[in-house]
């Protein structure tokens, strides 16, 4: 393949999955220019692994997976900076779910929500944003290199942490 042809291909894949940078840029960064910078590093780290992708396995796994080391990765350079920073809970962080804007309890429940998952190590912070996004268990646990009971351990300690804080 070409490089053009690379690029072209490159291109197309990361405007159809785009949602995956996006998510992941908006649970791991605070506000609008770092998350504009952490997509564009993810970004910029999926085009360095392209070459290395191997089309016989899952796309988003591969996506997840270098989005979320980027991610994390840019956490723990910023580890102290972001210690301090709040949350604005009147941004939007992700697409959890389908939301009626109108239902103000819903609203609230989402805000805290996204709060709670602001809150949590990176770990826990990818792996609630897999398992918001419907990932089956054996997809997360590839992307996150942990065993599936790791990852179902896990998800039910962060869904009775969620019922007892929330």
């Amino acid at each position: 393949m070409s490089t053009r042809d690379a690029q072209a291909t490159f291109s197309e894949l990361l405007q159809r999955h785009a949602g995956i940078v996006f998510k992941v840029a908006n649970t791991y960064a605070r506000g609008s220019d770092d998350r504009a910078d952490l997509a564009q590093e993810v970004a910029a780290q999926l085009w360095r692994a392209w070459p290395t992708y191997d089309p016989a396995r899952s796309v988003t796994t591969w996506m997840y997976r270098i989005a979320l080391n980027v991610a994390i990765s840019y956490v723990r350079s910023n580890s102290v900076r972001l210690r301090h920073d709040a949350v604005p809970l009147d941004e939007q962080l992700h697409d959890i779910a389908d939301v009626n804007a109108a239902d103000p309890e819903t609203e609230q429940q989402l805000r805290l929500l996204q709060h709670f998952i602001a809150t949590q190590a990176p770990l826990d912070r990818a792996l609630l944003l897999l398992y918001l996004d419907e990932r089956h268990q054996g997809e997360i646990a590839e992307i996150l290199g942990i065993s599936e009971s790791n990852v179902s351990t896990k998800i039910g300690r962060l869904k009775q942490r969620i019922r007892h804080e929330l």
